[in-house]
């Protein structure tokens, strides 16, 4: 979170050099764009978890 608010910050003044003052984004897109990032990040996590609990655990213990 720190590095993407200083890559933002660093990204404004920059803009601001090249004469853009104000930098303008959309909130129905960054919203659009938030909820696709959550539905990805919950789909990545599940499908393993799944996996994983099917799992017996003593035949994972004994393999290791």
């Amino acid at each position: 979170v720190v590095m993407g608010i200083a890559f933002g910050i660093a990204l404004q003044r920059a803009l601001a050099d090249q004469g853009i003052d104000v930098l303008s984004i959309p909130a129905l897109q960054l919203a659009i764009f938030v909820a696709l990032a959550a539905v990805v990040g919950v789909l990545a996590a599940v499908l393993p978890a799944r996996r994983a609990a099917r799992l017996n655990v003593l035949d994972a213990i004994t393999t290791e």
